[in-house]
């Protein structure tokens, strides 16, 4: 039940008619038989594989709960009569148990996702690695099917787990709610990655139906159907026309190809976010921003503060500060300032981090090397840009660069897309040495629009579908721009008269029907990320 498929449009309608029907106490319940609906007919059996998930966190949230209200009613009633190493103990104890509860529950759902997703990375790198011992082994595969979303809801559950472990918050004592929080269906699919203090609150509180918010979700699922049947499978064509046959290109196409790339997967992303985005809004449910125009970073760190920005808030959060902040990597740092100086010292606790974070990114992507080299070119750009900080500012003063000039911030921001879009060779290569073959052949086999047989219009598309994808790409930054600008785009077209307000709907509604590419003859894509 793809995202952009009539029958996701008619299951949304239907859903939206019963939610909106039965008592506000109770429409939790619609949206929670909803997604397992929507589970199973999308992944059938493997819908035992979220509900059993979902009860080892549940479980593992109510065991850890149970430990922070002995804990705090313990020290309320004997606090009194006990000594500063009796506390300091019995907290110990209390932690030590904690711990290991949560050491559970992590391991049994991080284990599943290993098991789905990555056991044939291992088995394959293993047999890799015994062939070059010498030893023979029988190749062999096993035939699992990923269950869907399993990437997004492991974090979600990891994220609610550690954050009760820390008495951020209280677990939830409901098991249907808390499983509707791990398998709500908009954005199970390819995120955005929730936090259950600001998603499951938003369950328990029920919502009357609002025109205001129809209007504006429905809007936002067309803009997002736009971005999806217009752009993203429309140059798909081509990129898929080139990275499938890549040797029989030139360096100025295959860069060209990888650009497309960036626009189609930006495209893609987004638009399956906005889509997400405008169905919860019309049952009232606000879920997390996860973009925030990343083709105008004017950095690699800042585009990554923009790209997909909840997985990078989890990543930061759950993964670098719990290591960076540690006593074990502040006492690297102490010999790292010992041995290498302060400058180094410092730096390297959260440089370590960091690179860790990236690596987890790249992998968490997909099981293959390439992923994770994608994420390993994005750190060391992030690392070297920090490190080289000072010679980069002397290079400014000694050019006389305006930092706050026009010029200068299109420079930024054209080197940085330009440094993510050769990054991106990687995860859409079909392995890390492909990659590096079509990255070398940029930069040595230029080739200015050259292809061995025929020209540009050979890659799929015609000239027309190129204006059509051209155009698109236009809108598309005009209006990012105008978000980067903080124009309020809904906004400003719902204060417009009522003619010209239909008159937007519709002419988008007829884009999509006229220029999107789908029907028979043609099977849409899947959304990207929906693969990771």
């Amino acid at each position: 039940m793809a995202f952009t498929s009539a029958v996701f449009l008619l299951f949304i309608t239907v859903v939206c008619a019963v939610y909106f029907t039965v008592p506000i106490k109770r429409r939790w319940l619609v949206l929670l038989l909803a997604s397992y609906l929507f589970y199973w007919q999308n992944s059938t059996y493997l819908v035992f594989v979220l509900a059993g998930m979902t009860a080892v966190t549940w479980l593992t949230g109510l065991f850890l709960e149970r430990q922070n209200l002995k804990k705090a009613y313990h020290l309320k009633i004997h606090s009194k009569h006990m000594s500063s190493s009796e506390r300091k103990k019995y907290k110990l104890s209390v932690s030590r148990k904690k711990k290991g509860i949560l050491f559970l529950g992590i391991t049994i759902d991080f284990g599943i996702l290993l098991v789905f997703k990555y056991s044939n990375f291992f088995i394959g790198n293993a047999s890799s690695l015994f062939q070059l011992l010498g030893i023979e082994t029988e190749n062999f595969q096993l035939d699992l099917m990923i269950p869907l979303g399993i990437s997004f809801y492991t974090l979600q559950a990891i994220g609610y787990m550690a954050d009760i472990y820390w008495g951020k918050y209280q677990a939830d004592r409901n098991f249907l709610k808390f499983a509707l929080f791990m398998s709500y269906f908009p954005q199970i699919v390819q995120g955005p990655i929730a936090r259950y203090d600001k998603l499951a609150v938003q369950f328990k509180e029920g919502h009357a139906f609002d025109a205001k918010r129809l209007k504006y979700g429905s809007q936002l699922i067309l803009w997002g159907f736009m971005k999806k049947l217009i752009l993203a499978d429309r140059i798909g064509i081509v990129v898929d026309t080139v990275f499938n046959d890549y040797a029989n290109y030139g360096g100025l196409i295959l860069l060209t190809s990888v650009i497309f790339y960036g626009f189609q997967i930006y495209a893609d992303f987004s638009g399956g976010m906005d889509i997400a985005t405008g169905v919860s809004q019309i049952f009232g449910i606000n879920l997390e921003i996860n973009f925030r125009q990343p083709y105008f970073s004017k950095s690699i760190e800042e585009f990554w503060r923009r790209w997909h920005i909840t997985l990078g808030g989890w990543m930061k959060d759950y993964i670098f500060y719990p290591l960076s902040l540690s006593k074990k990597f502040a006492t690297l740092g102490r010999i790292a300032r010992k041995y290498f100086g302060n400058y180094i010292g410092k730096r390297l606790p959260p440089f370590l981090s960091m690179f860790l974070v990236y690596f987890l990114v790249g992998f968490w992507h997909g099981p293959n090397w390439k992923y994770a080299i994608y994420g390993v070119w994005n750190g060391t750009i992030i690392a070297s840009g920090i490190l080289l900080q000072p010679l980069y500012q002397k290079g400014i003063r000694f050019f006389h660069v305006r930092e706050t000039s026009y010029g200068w911030r299109l420079f930024q921001t054209l080197r940085t897309f330009l440094l993510c879009s050769i990054g991106r060779f990687f995860p859409k290569s079909a392995s890390s040495a492909m990659a590096f073959l079509m990255i070398k052949n940029v930069f040595l086999r230029p080739m200015p629009w050259q292809l061995v047989d025929g020209t540009l219009f050979t890659l799929g598309l015609d000239a027309k579908d190129l204006a059509v994808a051209f155009f698109m790409s236009v809108i598309l930054l005009l209006v990012d721009n105008a978000h980067e600008r903080n124009i309020q785009i809904r906004e400003s077209i719902a204060s417009q008269g009522i003619i010209f307000r239909w008159l937007i709907f519709w002419t988008a509604f007829f884009l999509i029907i006229i220029f999107g590419i789908y029907g028979p003859a043609y099977n849409s894509s899947d959304f990207i990320y929906q693969q990771f």
